[in-house]
Formats: C-alpha cells, sequence, structure tokens
C-alpha cells in the first residue's frame, strides 16, 4: 500500500474492515482484535493511526512488527498467518496488519474467547454465531476441525485397524489414506493431523485435546440433584470407550430382579437397555462439542437423567425429536462412524424408540426438555409408579 492508498483508507475511518491502533501493543487484547478480524470477514489493522485518524507513527517498527507475529503465533488458536507492511510518512512509519478471512475459522484467544468483528469494533460471538462460525468454515462441522496440536501418533491405529476389520471397510486402502477418506485426518502445512472427530473415536487420549470431552456420572440417593452422590465417576477414552463404560455405571446402579418361571430365574431389568444404551448414544453423536462441559449421567432413585451439553440445532423442535421427524446431524463424521458399528440405525428415529420401550417397561412416558445450555432426557423408574 502506498501514501496515497493509506490516506484514502485512513478517511475513511474505522469500520467493518479498518481499525486503528497508536498505543503500546496490549498482547490479550491484540490477540482478541486478530481473531476478530479473521473470524468475520478479514481487515486491516493500522499501527501508527490515532481514533481520531490523526497519523502519528510509531516508535520501532520492527520491534512492534516482530510482537504482532508473536501475538498471531502464540496467543491465536489456530495460530493465525498474517501479512505486514510499512508506510513512511513525514509524521514517522505506520504498520499495516493485513488479517485475511481465515481458512481455520473459528479462531480464539490462547485466554479461550472468541471474537467477532462489528461497525463499531468487536466483540465475544454468542453461542449462535460461534455455531454459524464452525458451519462456514470449508468443513462445516466443528468436528472436522483440524486439532493442530495432535499428530498421526496421537491415534490409536490398533484400535482404527480392529475397527476396519470388524466393518470389512476399505480393504485396499492403508490406515491413513482411509483416515483421509472419511474425513478424520487431514494435511496442513506438510503435515497430517487429526480432526476433533478422529480423536474422540480413535484417539489414545482424547481428554488431553478435548478435556470437556468426558461424561461425569454419578448415583445420587433421592430424586434432588444437590444430594451427595453415593457413587461418582469420571468416564473418559474413546466415544466408544465412554458408552461401554457408562453402560456398566447403569447396570451397576439399576437393580435387575429374577422371576423363577418353569424353574429357570427370568431377569427383568427395571429399564431397557436398548433404551439405556440409545440415551447414551445419542449423547455422545449429538451432544454439542462446542460447548466446553461434559455430558451429565445422574441415577436417582425415581429416574435416570442425562443431560448433554448443547441446546437442540436450528429448526429443530422437541416435538420433532419426539415424533421422529428430525434427523439432523451436528456431527456426521462420529454418526458414521456410529453406524458403521452398528450402534445407529440412520432412520431419526431414536428417541421415539426409547420413548415406547420406556413406557412399555415402567408405564410412564420420558421425558425432554431443555434446560439452560443442556439438553435433558429424564427416563422413569418402575419404582415411580403405584
Amino acid at each position: 500500500m502506498d501514501w496515497f492508498e493509506l490516506q484514502q483508507r485512513v478517511a475513511k475511518g474505522e469500520n467493518f474492515h479498518t481499525e486503528f491502533k497508536a498505543g503500546p501493543i496490549r498482547p490479550d487484547d491484540l490477540a482478541a482484535e486478530l481473531t476478530a478480524f479473521a473470524n468475520t470477514d478479514g481487515g486491516l489493522l493500522i499501527f501508527g493511526i490515532t481514533d481520531d485518524r490523526r497519523i502519528a507513527g510509531v516508535e520501532d517498527a520492527d520491534a512492534l512488527m516482530q510482537q504482532v507475529d508473536q501475538v498471531a503465533y502464540q496467543n491465536c488458536e489456530p495460530p493465525l498467518t498474517i501479512i505486514q507492511e510499512t508506510v513512511q510518512t513525514e509524521q514517522g512509519t505506520i504498520v499495516l496488519v493485513h488479517i485475511p478471512k481465515g481458512d481455520l475459522r473459528p479462531y480464539r484467544t490462547r485466554r479461550g474467547d472468541y471474537y467477532i468483528r462489528t461497525t463499531s469494533g468487536r466483540r465475544r460471538a454468542s453461542r449462535q454465531e460461534l455455531l454459524r462460525l464452525f458451519q462456514a468454515v470449508e468443513s462445516l462441522f466443528y468436528e472436522e476441525t483440524l486439532v493442530l496440536q495432535a499428530s498421526t501418533e496421537d491415534l490409536d491405529f490398533q484400535a482404527f485397524r480392529r475397527f476396519r476389520q470388524q466393518m470389512s471397510a476399505d480393504t485396499q486402502a492403508d490406515d491413513r489414506q482411509l483416515l483421509l477418506n472419511w474425513r478424520l485426518l487431514r494435511k496442513y502445512e506438510g503435515s497430517y493431523h487429526p480432526t476433533v472427530a478422529a480423536l474422540l473415536l480413535f484417539g489414545r487420549e482424547p481428554q488431553r485435546f478435548l478435556p470437556y470431552a468426558y461424561i461425569s456420572a454419578a448415583r445420587l440417593p433421592g430424586a434432588d440433584a444437590a444430594a451427595e452422590p453415593s457413587d461418582a465417576k469420571r468416564i473418559e477414552g474413546t466415544l466408544f470407550d465412554m458408552l461401554e463404560d457408562a453402560v456398566r455405571f447403569l447396570r451397576l446402579h439399576l437393580p435387575v430382579p429374577h422371576h423363577i418361571r418353569s424353574f429357570e430365574p427370568e431377569a427383568l431389568p427395571e429399564l431397557p437397555e436398548v433404551a439405556l444404551r440409545e440415551t447414551m448414544v445419542n449423547a455422545l453423536v449429538h451432544r454439542d462439542y462446542t460447548v466446553s462441559a461434559p455430558v451429565r449421567l445422574f441415577v436417582f432413585e425415581d429416574r435416570v437423567e442425562v443431560r448433554n451439553p448443547g441446546r437442540l440445532p436450528n429448526t429443530v423442535t422437541l416435538d420433532m425429536v419426539k415424533s421422529g421427524l428430525a434427523h439432523v446431524l451436528r456431527n456426521p463424521l462420529i454418526y458414521a462412524s456410529f453406524y458403521r458399528a452398528g450402534l445407529v440405525t440412520d432412520t431419526g428415529n431414536g428417541v421415539r424408540r426409547v420413548f415406547q420401550l420406556v413406557k412399555k417397561a415402567v408405564g410412564v412416558e420420558p421425558n425432554i426438555y431443555e434446560e439452560g445450555n443442556e439438553l435433558a432426557i429424564s427416563l422413569p423408574r418402575r419404582s415411580t409408579n403405584p
């Protein structure tokens, strides 16, 4: 950019694509500015211009540019690629920082905050805006976001081979190619990195990179969530591991009485295991992984309650879910792997089936509702019936 172009840009003032900076760099504030531009439509950050459009220049352009590079790399997640240049004026050197619209949106600061650009500056993205950001990127879904801190060494290839052998999937392709085909692995700047979905499905230690992706399970006496749990467990591992451990937790805390018929004991579980397993599958497959919170599993005296991070996707209502009319996939890659494993049917009737099975078993229909930033389903136990 030459002096004439700079004058024209300054004359237009600050706007959606332009921000002026005159003071010293504060790393957290600069990271917020950079991520806001990258998350929105890109833009230009001009150092050496006051808010009233006066050209002041900067004292040490080289040092400032080094600081900006460091903040873009160290204080932004994923690291941002920016382009810097200088323009010489009579009042001093002007530093221009070009921030492109990011290919790996959404970006956040090291403190975990997501910002977007507005006509008057920047602000934190709302949950709805954040979800739209995740769906606006090339991959469309958050589960396809690359985890740049992880590599292929963080994937359990033995577990993946067992999975593909059970599925008889693409036997001609090697493991890495199949992961690429399934969009669980992508190449970025010369290196292969797993996606969020890959780590959740086949990671060695998924919670190392996604610490909120676990199940908080508790057995609570009575019917009040404020009660001290008699048993509590943090269930971690891959989604497949978590599913099996959650089902084991439920088996442990739900009695299975036996009745003698024809000299043989017949097990009569309080709640059908098919319904319990389906409920946990729905929680793991359809939860909102942009929300930094675990799935919560509670066993009360009168009910089993599963609380799933994230509300229903846009256009989907509770009535649609209960009737089986909604089949909107928030995490299609995770869903596809569960489908290959035979854990989902791809009909969208999972919740409806749970309602029918539970009502047949205990005579009372489950309840599904939204509360705060969670979708909850409550399965009544037989003890609630007269």
